[in-house]
């Protein structure tokens, strides 16, 4: 059951982080114990960053995902952006 907890927990804290440095709301798509510590992947669906560069207003939205480095602590080391997919 630790598992879980810790798990959960880690979900937790990376949506925190995302919302926090990105603005936006992610849903966790990953997360995968490592040697030194936790990797997880998050996605996020933010708007086209090209389409508002052509001025033009619509729905289409790219979807990123990020992957955040968390410590043995649980403490956030590192993240970075992946890949992009427009929707």
């Amino acid at each position: 059951m630790q598992n879980t907890t810790n798990i959960e927990k880690i979900s937790q804290i990376i949506k925190d982080f995302i919302k926090k440095n990105i603005g936006q709301d992610s849903k966790i798509i990953g997360i995968t114990k490592s040697n030194d510590g936790w990797l997880g992947k998050a996605e996020v669906y933010e708007e086209s960053s090209f389409i508002k560069a052509l001025g033009l207003h619509t729905k289409v939205q790219d979807r990123h995902v990020y992957e955040v480095q968390l410590t043995e602590d649980l403490e956030v080391v590192s993240y970075s952006r992946k890949d992009l997919i427009s929707k």
